[in-house]
């Protein structure tokens, strides 16, 4: 993917005040320029989708779509797009989710004026960017996985079971949980079931907490 001299950025943020922000930093750079803003991961998706964008920023937990969510239907539907993660938590497991995502990096939110602009230079390039804990992380996780004799990480949970798990955090029942998805409620029930039975788990409550590890709502 040739650099453009001047990349074409989304943002995505429900917080208009960070929004502000972000334009005001990346605005400042020769090399970027903040062609569109959403409100939601799934308002993100739809505009990267239908624009001409060349870097999504997705904070992490927005509603109706989550950052990461969102991160993986752009990386899906536009491979050229490049995803960064923004987060309030220097939180291994979103780390992580967003790699699986494929987002090229994760930038703290309090770290904003020092690092943004440089991992979003990096992610132009098709290089990573890593915050210092998140290095040790990486580095931590592949230790453990090469002494367990271990390939990979595994999602228990499919695309569609990941959707149905946030909206059930978001105390949605089950008739308007189909209703927004567009299924049966009696689908909706066998999806529950099976993500029950999938993470050894036996209510709502669990599966919320469940939900604000994976970053899927805010605690």
């Amino acid at each position: 993917m040739t650099v453009p001299l001047k990349a074409r950025v989304l943002l995505a943020d429900d917080h208009p005040i960070v929004l502000r922000g972000l334009v005001l930093v990346l605005d400042q750079q020769p090399d970027f320029e903040v062609v569109a803003e959403a409100r939601d991961g799934a308002e993100a998706v739809n505009r990267v989708v239908s624009e001409d964008i060349d870097l999504a920023i997705l904070d992490v937990s927005m509603p109706r779509m989550t950052g990461l969510q969102a991160a993986r239907e752009i990386t899906q539907r536009k491979p050229n797009v490049r995803v960064l993660i923004l987060s309030m938590h220097e939180n291994e497991e979103y780390f992580f989710e967003a790699l699986a995502m494929g987002a090229s990096g994760y930038v703290l939110k309090t770290a904003v004026d020092r690092d943004l602009v440089e991992a979003c230079r990096a992610a132009m390039r098709g290089e990573p960017f890593l915050y210092p804990g998140a290095v040790r992380a990486l580095i931590r996780e592949h230790l453990e996985r090469a002494r367990r004799g271990q390939a990979g990480r595994a999602d228990p949970l499919t695309p569609r079971e990941l959707e149905i798990v946030k909206l059930i955090a978001e105390a949605q029942n089950n008739d308007r949980i189909a209703e927004l998805l567009f299924i049966s409620k009696k689908t909706v029930e066998r999806h529950r079931a099976n993500i029950l039975e999938k993470l050894g788990m036996r209510d709502r409550v669990e599966l919320t907490r469940y939900a604000i590890r994976r970053g899927l709502v805010q605690p």
